[in-house]
């Protein structure tokens, strides 16, 4: 089992990727899927997903982008609202994956 957080950092300068909370969680989910190809994983290893917003008002544009990358069945998960993300990121994403 292996656990992985992550906000949207450009992996090229480790930036904070600027924009909307919808390219954030793109930029969020490529980053752990890039984790998980290391890992010989994928996402249809992922049990268990956590999500953090800054703004619950924001989870619908969250949510259109994080369906494009578990079209088929999406892992057990939960959203939360939470206050200060690192780099003042809109969204932060955990992941359980099993192989």
């Amino acid at each position: 089992m292996d656990s992985s957080l992550q906000i949207a950092l450009d992996p090229n300068t480790n930036t904070l990727l600027e924009g909307d909370v919808a390219h954030q969680t793109e930029r969020t989910l490529e980053n752990l899927k890039a984790i998980l190809t290391h890992a010989g994983l994928s996402l249809s290893h992922v049990v268990k997903t956590t999500v953090f917003l800054t703004d619950l008002n924001d989870f619908a544009a969250m949510n259109e982008v994080y369906a494009k990358y578990f079209p088929v069945a999406a892992p057990a998960g939960s959203t939360v609202q939470a206050d200060g993300l690192p780099k003042d990121a809109l969204v932060e994403i955990e992941l359980v994956a099993v192989l």
